[in-house]
């Protein structure tokens, strides 16, 4: 009888994982920090700006002062689940860098490669960073994709510039 129960729990187990697996959208697996301009030209202004700076938007979301992250792992379900675990996402210029600069983060995904993009963004968005800049969402997203072909994760503070962005994890 133990045996029969054991079988039954570990089956149940498999099918389990097997289930997840194929709600699965799209995983991340590691991440990188923005880096706010792309490039620019041009003589300084007075003021001390660039003239002619083009900032790092991605897929229409303007990004923050320069961030670095140590580590990123996230997993999107179909039904609109996701789990984040972020490790490290600390200011990395200014006279706060190394800190997390008391900021909290929330994650959006884009499935759309071009215009007009769709931002399902987690429910809760203001997770705060630990003072070593680690951090954990368990949300769901506001609205669910059942298919993202061109997935970016963009980790983002309360007034919605973007910190960091996952790396997909293709090998599915």
């Amino acid at each position: 009888m133990m045996k029969t129960v054991i079988a039954m729990v570990l089956a149940a187990g498999v099918v389990g994982v097997g289930a997840q697996d194929r709600d699965l959208l799209v995983r991340f697996e590691g991440g990188i920090g923005v880096i706010p301009v792309t490039g620019g030209a041009g003589p300084v202004n007075p003021d001390g700006t660039f003239p002619n700076v083009k900032l790092n938007i991605v897929r229409g979301v303007s990004p923050g002062a320069p961030w670095r992250i140590a580590d990123l792992r996230a997993e999107i379900f179909t039904d609109g689940r996701i789990q984040v675990r972020g490790r490290g996402l600390l200011l990395a210029s200014g006279n706060g860098i190394g800190t997390n600069a008391n900021q909290s983060v929330h994650a959006t995904l884009i499935c759309e490669a071009s215009a007009p993009f769709l931002e399902r963004t987690t429910t809760i968005t203001g997770v705060p960073l630990a003072p070593n800049g680690d951090f954990r969402i368990d949300d769901t997203l506001s609205v669910p994709a059942t298919e993202c072909a061109s997935p970016v994760l963009l980790i983002r503070n309360t007034g919605g510039v973007w910190f960091a962005a996952g790396i997909p994890d293709l090998r599915n």
